[in-house]
């Protein structure tokens, strides 16, 4: 498996509507594409998140960031084009426990 995570740090007065524009449009646009098995949202603090985006397989991965992340990212930028910081980073999973 293999993970795709990203963490966002959003100003303090934009986190509600970043929680809310992450469940009702943007997590459910990204799983639609295909790629990933699941996606998960959690919050550190106040206006920390972080989402994993699950994808079965290198090649899942990579059929998302080549064909769907233009749009995806454009449509963020849309609705946060100031007050939102990202960092993404890809994990392989080694192992795991029940």
């Amino acid at each position: 498996m293999v993970l795709y995570e990203v963490t966002v740090d959003v100003v303090p007065d934009r986190a509600d509507d970043f929680e809310r524009y992450m469940r009702q449009a943007h997590i459910p646009a990204i799983l639609a594409t295909g790629c990933f098995r699941r996606i998960r949202l959690a919050r550190a603090s106040a206006n920390r998140f972080r989402t994993w985006y699950e994808a079965e397989r290198q090649e899942d991965l990579d059929v998302y960031l080549r064909e769907h992340t233009t749009a995806m990212r454009a449509d963020f930028q849309a609705h946060f084009p100031q007050g939102a910081t990202a960092f993404r980073e890809v994990w392989t999973e080694l192992q795991s426990w029940p």
